[in-house]
């Protein structure tokens, strides 16, 4: 039987921009403010202080991401914390934290969490009608890569 999670009406929104992306971001957050007032926002550092002066609430802020914010939402997916990712990243600018950047999107590959990248996604998301009610999503079941033989991998 495969493993569920129920989103609930009022989403766990993470909000992360690159540098080069915080304007395009802010104006869509801003844009979009009735319904997300709907939500509770998670965004790494300088962006969630960005997001809070222009929607004039409270968003719940981590660290800056170079300095460890994209590992805190990361964490935040891997325990269940986070239901939807918007990441405005920056496909033309070389970021010295690329690798967090990677685990960040595996991640919401990894345990099924809605992410969009660029703002005709994070339209189509918070338009869909998931976005308004309760919503089941699908856990992937690890228990077989858990409770692999290490030992036999290791001889392979």
């Amino acid at each position: 039987m495969a493993k569920v999670k129920r989103l609930g009406k009022r989403k766990r929104i993470a909000l992360v921009a690159h540098d080069h992306k915080k304007k395009d971001l802010i104006d869509w957050a801003t844009y979009n403010k009735v319904t997300l007032s709907k939500h509770e926002l998670i965004a790494t550092g300088t962006t969630g202080k960005m997001l809070e002066e222009a929607l004039d609430r409270p968003v719940k802020r981590m660290l800056s991401g170079p300095l460890g914010g994209d590992q805190q939402i990361g964490a935040m997916i891997a325990t269940g914390e986070i239901d939807i990712v918007i990441f405005f990243w920056d496909p033309m600018e070389a970021q010295p934290h690329d690798s967090d950047v990677k685990a960040l999107l595996r991640l919401c590959v990894v345990w099924n969490i809605p992410i969009a990248s660029d703002r005709a996604t994070a339209d189509f998301m918070l338009t869909s009608p998931f976005m308004n009610e309760e919503y089941t999503a699908t856990i992937p079941d690890y228990a077989d890569y858990l409770s692999r033989d290490i030992k036999e991998e290791a001889a392979s």
